[in-house]
């Protein structure tokens, strides 16, 4: 493939691009002899844009469970072969619903058209409904950006466009709908370090469609924090989202602290592409690894508050 022609980074840029501290980028170097940055004029590391762009698929890879040992200086073409294997497949419908929006989606992003995008996932909610275009498009989409973002296809202020779009299309969406009566009241956010409030935004809809009552807090909010507001708004539900940019020992470490802060009552919704690789899971805590699965949980706590009821 191509890498991208693009200055070099200065370690504080590769940082915050892939999610690996200095620290570690500094130890990978002396132990695996991978990065090998260059040094500029004051002696300080700059890594070209073919070692940023591998570094990106590490840590997207060390995210799923893999070793450093497994992945650092492995070749570039191999780190995106398996990057793309544990990305799960769109459903059949959902390919077919989407492969023109996909193409179309990427293209209008590849060329900064911005207006032009707008009213392509406009088109698109309309022609698909929230429910629909949530499932069937918005959440094979992002996979499909996050791929080309990882393999140097697109630049990050190309996803940070497709970010801000397809954010926008969604609050059109969840406030053309009335909003929800039907419990259970689900407070959704952010844990501190996880800003990314797309999925959130997607669970939202996703609630929203089943007439769920919803209060959004926004992204990273402290465990302390969100406990108090649930008391105070009678959630019945804390829903969380977590991307992959989120190291997994933080995430269990955040979950168990916000676990005990909340009393059983209060129950504990975990989303997101990270909560799909977490190998130990908390107790009290259920995990939403599809947007599909919101409705039949909703039905299950439904027919256990019923049958609870006197």
């Amino acid at each position: 493939m191509t890498v991208p022609d693009l200055p070099d980074s200065p370690i504080s840029v590769v940082e915050r691009e892939t999610g690996l501290s200095k620290d570690t980028l500094r130890v990978w170097e002396r132990r695996y002899g991978f990065p090998v940055p260059l040094r500029d004029r004051h002696g300080e590391r700059l890594y070209p844009a073919d070692q940023v762009l591998r570094l990106r698929l590490i840590s997207r890879l060390l995210d799923r469970g893999l070793r450093p040992r497994q992945v650092v200086g492995v070749p570039l073409e191999e780190l995106i072969a398996r990057a793309g294997e544990g990305d799960a497949a769109p459903a059949p419908q959902a390919r077919a619903a989407g492969a023109p929006l996909f193409e179309t989606t990427l293209r209008l992003l590849r060329s900064y058209d911005e207006a032009g995008l707008r009213a392509h996932l406009s088109l698109a909610l309309q022609r698909l409904g929230l429910q629909r275009f949530v499932t069937e498009f918005a959440a094979p989409m992002n996979v499909q950006v996050g791929d080309a973002w990882s393999r140097g296809e697109i630049a990050i202020s190309q996803e940070h466009l497709y970010t801000e779009q397809m954010q926008h299309q969604l609050r059109q969406g969840i406030g053309a709908i009335y909003p929800g009566t039907n419990a259970p009241s689900v407070m959704l956010t952010t844990l501190p370090g996880e800003e990314h409030q797309l999925g959130l935004l997607m669970a939202h809809a996703c609630l929203a469609v089943e007439s769920t009552r919803c209060v959004s807090l926004g992204v990273q909010t402290p465990a302390w924090d969100i406990a108090q507001a649930a008391r105070q708004h009678g959630a019945d539900v804390v829903g969380l989202s977590f991307s992959e940019a989120l190291r997994h020992k933080s995430a269990l470490d955040m979950l168990q602290d916000l676990r005990a802060r909340l009393p059983e009552s209060i129950e504990i919704w975990a989303g997101g592409a990270l909560c799909s690789r977490l190998r130990c899971r908390p107790p009290g805590v259920r995990f939403v690894s599809r947007l599909e699965q919101i409705p039949p949980l909703l039905a299950e706590y439904r027919e256990r508050a019923s049958a609870a009821a006197p």
